[in-house]
């Protein structure tokens, strides 16, 4: 008999190449994983994973089932998302994926309330930069910026968002008094404060890159990269140098300023989206309905145009 569990612990660790990190993404201790595992081999009568120590790698025995365990997963979270869908009831669980500092600057009040008003319904929260597979039922609920979501998702586009430069308010004081360094475009864009000193980017790949090439300072040099938006923040209170960020993140620092003061450099969309198999659950539906509201209701943080002394655009 097909063991679906047997299965799923397969796909995990195929999946993340660790038995660490499959345990965490299946909610269970190593232990678990490893003892599933061996039992599953041991009843196949095969090695299933090459053990490594850089990880666990499948074999060629390993990748004759792995279609067919990928077939298995697909039919059950099909499965799972029809008797979702048919459910009524204000209650159960909700996996809501969206970035960190979205949930932190903007919507962590409104969760919240929600969580207040609907004690019946369980938020898992879960911050990620990626947008989520909710074929493979990672998450409910994903909220994004993107001016492309995927086809097979359903939802709407709310509001945008909008970034800008960012520096130190001290930092970008002491560069002003001292002079420029480098000069934007001939007739670019309008007058503001010199540019200050250098970029920190979040990433070396092109679509990053482009960021910088498209902003007042093309010709300052990119000279840290740092992944996490927090420490971004605080290098640049630290005189770090300029970063492109969201608005609703560097208009609440007070610490930080525009660069230059008023601009909006670059907009996108920002989608409340789930699979179509959820869309008439009950308890997905009043939860992206109440969050969309929420969104609306910051839409000026959301576009840029509440930062004290900030010329709205």
């Amino acid at each position: 008999m097909v063991d679906w569990d047997d299965h799923r612990f397969f796909l995990a660790v195929a999946r993340e190449t660790s038995v660490k990190r499959a345990a965490e993404a299946l909610g269970v201790n190593r232990s678990t994983v490893l003892r599933r595992i061996t039992g599953f081999e041991d009843r196949l009568g095969v090695r299933l994973f090459d053990r490594l120590p850089n990880g666990y790698f499948i074999t060629t025995a390993g990748e004759d089932i792995l279609e067919s365990a990928a077939k298995m997963e697909a039919e059950a979270n099909d499965a799972s998302r029809r008797v979702a869908g048919r459910d009524e009831s204000l209650s159960g669980s909700i996996r809501v994926s969206l970035s960190g500092p979205l949930a932190t600057y903007v919507l962590m009040a409104d969760v919240v309330t929600f969580c207040k008003r609907h004690p019946d319904i369980k938020l898992e929260i879960l911050t990620s930069y990626n947008m989520p597979d909710l074929d493979r039922c990672e998450a409910d609920v994903a909220i994004r910026i993107s001016n492309d979501p995927p086809d097979d998702l359903v939802g709407r586009r709310v509001v945008k968002v909008a970034r800008s430069a960012y520096a130190g308010t001290a930092f970008a004081a002491s560069e002003n008094r001292s002079g420029p360094q480098s000069g934007p475009r001939s007739g670019s864009r309008s007058p503001g404060p010199e540019p200050v000193g250098n970029w920190i980017g979040w990433s070396t790949d092109s679509s990053a890159l482009q960021w910088v090439e498209d902003s007042h300072f093309p010709d300052l040099p990119v000279s840290a990269i740092i992944a996490d938006p927090y420490a971004t923040v605080r290098a640049l209170e630290a005189g770090m140098g300029m970063s492109i960020l969201p608005c609703y993140m560097g208009d609440s620092e007070p610490g930080l300023c525009r660069v230059p003061a008023g601009n909006v450099h670059g907009v996108s969309d920002l989608w409340v989206l789930t699979h179509k198999d959820l869309r008439n659950t009950a308890r997905i539906r009043i939860f992206t309905s109440f969050i969309s509201n929420a969104l609306v209701r910051h839409r000026d943080l959301l576009e840029g145009g509440v930062a004290p002394g900030v010329i709205k655009k």
